[in-house]
C-alpha cells in the first residue's frame, strides 16, 4: 500500500496538488415536531404597548395626511385665484372696449353723416312730436276721462 501511495504521490506534482478534505460533512435529518400542544401565554403589557403603538402611528398619519390636504388645498385655491384674477381683468379690458365702441357708435356726427348719406333730412319745425310728457304746450297735470263707448252686436 505504501507503495501504491508512493506512485500516486509521484503523478501528481508537490505544486498541484489539492486538498481532499473538505471538512465536517453536512448532514440534515428532519424531525417531526408537534406544536399542538403548545398553549400561548398572553403578554397584556405587550398588547396594550402595540395598541397605544398603533394608536400613536394612526394619530400620527392623520395630522400627516390633513396637513397634506391643506397644502394642497391652498394651492388648490391660489391656482383658482390667479385664474379668476386673470379672467377679471380680461373682462375689466373687455368692457373697456366696448364702452369706447358704444361711445364711438353713439357719435352724434357719425350718426348724421351715415343719416345723410342715406338720404335722410333733418326734421321740420313741429314734425316732432314727443312722447315723455315734457311737451312745452302743457300747463299742467292732465285728468283721464272716460267717454262712453256704443258696443255693436257682430252678425
Amino acid at each position: 500500500m505504501a507503495a501504491a501511495a508512493a506512485t500516486i504521490r509521484s503523478t501528481f506534482p508537490v505544486s498541484g496538488r489539492r486538498s481532499i478534505w473538505t471538512g465536517t460533512p453536512e448532514i440534515y435529518f428532519s424531525k417531526a415536531i408537534d406544536n399542538s400542544r403548545l398553549v400561548k401565554v398572553e403578554d397584556s403589557r405587550r398588547n396594550r404597548e402595540m395598541k397605544q403603538f398603533g394608536t400613536a402611528l394612526g394619530c400620527l398619519f392623520l395630522l400627516v395626511f390633513t396637513y397634506a390636504w391643506q397644502h394642497f388645498k391652498a394651492i388648490e385655491y391660489g391656482y383658482q385665484i390667479e385664474s379668476a384674477k386673470r379672467d377679471l381683468s380680461a373682462m375689466v379690458e373687455m368692457n373697456h372696449a366696448l364702452r369706447l365702441e358704444d361711445a364711438s357708435l353713439r357719435d352724434p356726427e357719425r350718426i348724421d353723416v351715415l343719416a345723410r348719406r342715406m338720404g335722410l333730412v333733418p326734421p321740420e319745425p313741429g314734425q316732432v312730436i314727443r312722447m315723455d310728457g315734457a311737451s312745452t304746450d302743457a300747463q299742467g297735470p292732465v285728468m283721464a276721462s272716460t267717454a262712453p263707448v256704443m258696443v255693436l252686436a257682430a252678425q
